[in-house]
Order: C-alpha cells, then structure tokens, then sequence
C-alpha cells in the first residue's frame, strides 16, 4: 500500500468514505463537523500508521489534507 493511500485511509477512519473530497479544500473550514477530536484523532493515526511522534507545532498545525500531508514530508514519509 502506498503511502497516500495509507494517508487517504486515515482521513477516511475520521471522516467517514470522503475519497472523493480529498484535495486542497479539505480543511477544519470546509469540512462539517472537524474538530480538535476529529484533529487530535488525526494525529494519532498519523503517529501509529507511520510510526512517527509528531512535534507539538505539527499538530496544531494539521488541520487539512495537504497540511497532514506537508507534515509526512517534514518527517521523511514520501506522499
């Protein structure tokens, strides 16, 4: 599995079948109902499913697709 679809397939966990949405506009202000639960759940499955501890700027910060996305590069997961 690659790691985009590793990544998809988080969002999806949180979110529900959102595969269609995936993209720029996927953000905390353009999803209905994300919140800090839904962001901090995120995190975590970011941290177990690419086995990383993600630096506490790193979370605040992800908050949309591309954001998360942005963070797996910093942390050397290519996407």
């Amino acid at each position: 599995m690659e790691n985009v679809e590793r990544l998809n397939n988080i969002f999806k966990e949180v979110f529900g079948d959102v595969s269609d949405r995936l993209g720029v506009d996927f953000t905390k202000d353009n999803v209905d109902g994300w919140d800090s639960v839904h962001q901090l759940n995120i995190v975590g499955l970011l941290e177990d499913t690419f086995d990383l501890m993600l630096d506490p700027e790193d979370i605040v910060a992800c908050t949309s697709y591309e954001a998360a996305k942005s963070i797996l590069r910093k942390y050397e997961v290519e996407v």
